[in-house]
């Protein structure tokens, strides 16, 4: 990891440094009873976010129907046209009834908190920033001083060409992220088919330039915070990535940014949010 220090108005490479050198991520100074949030963690913007949310209603696409318009008929029109307004006019959109069984989704859920629960020294060992490792744990801390870090610890499981070693899963999460990954691998080439009708191009037209032919799983755990209004679990940003299928828990805490303004994006048990990524766009 290289760090580049900008300011010096505190030691904030050698706080990196100390930080990353416990490889026990935000979860260990948790454990280890911090009450006052490292320096490293602060968002001096961080109280202008919590004034600026507002109340939308994001677009549901039901998928319900989806299957009996194989073809381009029936409902499936209607599903490709929902698609292609949700993603011209918000970017995102929630998706029901898309074939994830919900026992799939909670098993998933739960293992990643397994994980992240562990003592730090059963995850020691995955604990890495280096991109080329498949599977890692870290706590995806900035490397520049002007990018405060983020209160959250994160596990990466990358399916490069849809497969990866079952070995290099943690075995307390290795069932739950296979099973998840495969729906997910299917649910995938539905979404490639819609995209692909929704830009007006041939159904098979995504999947052909194999744009979305590998998947990364980005498990996030976001402790509890000491000083919650400091810091933030995520910042703004954008996906780099063709499409993200996010999948919340019931704790909240999502938002989207919509006509330049921050919207609430609440969880609803069973339903997937989509978010088209920088390169679709």
């Amino acid at each position: 990891m290289a760090i580049v220090s900008i300011n010096t108005h505190y030691e904030w490479a050698k706080e990196v440094k100390e930080f990353d050198e416990t490889k026990a991520g935000v979860k260990g100074l948790v454990d280890a009873g911090v009450v006052k949030l490292p320096k490293l963690f602060i968002h001096p913007q961080r109280n202008d976010f919590n004034k600026s949310a507002v109340s939308l209603e994001l677009p549901t696409i039901d998928f319900c129907g989806l299957e009996s318009g194989v073809g381009g008929g029936g409902r499936r029109r209607e599903i490709v046209e929902e698609i292609r307004k949700a993603s011209e006019e918000w970017g995102f959109f929630r998706i029901v009834n898309h074939g994830v069984p919900l026992r799939v989704m909670d098993a998933m859920l739960d293992g990643i908190r397994r994980f992240h629960e562990q003592p730090a020294e059963a995850k020691m060992h995955l604990y890495s920033s280096e991109s080329k490792r498949k599977v890692r744990f870290n706590s995806n801390v900035s490397l520049r001083e002007l990018d405060p870090a983020c209160w959250r610890d994160l596990l990466t499981c990358v399916f490069q060409d849809d497969t990866l070693d079952p070995e290099a899963i943690p075995l307390v999460c290795r069932k739950e992220v296979q099973e998840y990954a495969k729906y997910m691998i299917e649910l995938r080439e539905t979404m490639a088919e819609l995209l692909s009708e929704a830009l007006d191009l041939s159904s098979d037209y995504l999947s052909r330039i194999e744009c979305m032919k590998s998947e990364a799983l980005a498990c996030l755990y976001y402790p509890v915070c000491p000083e919650p209004e400091l810091t933030f679990g995520t910042s703004a940003h954008s996906d780099t990535t063709f499409l993200t299928l996010l999948l919340q828990d019931s704790i909240g805490g999502l938002q989207i940014n919509h006509q330049n303004q921050w919207a609430d994006v609440p969880p609803v048990h069973g339903a997937l949010v989509a978010n088209i990524g920088d390169l679709m766009q």
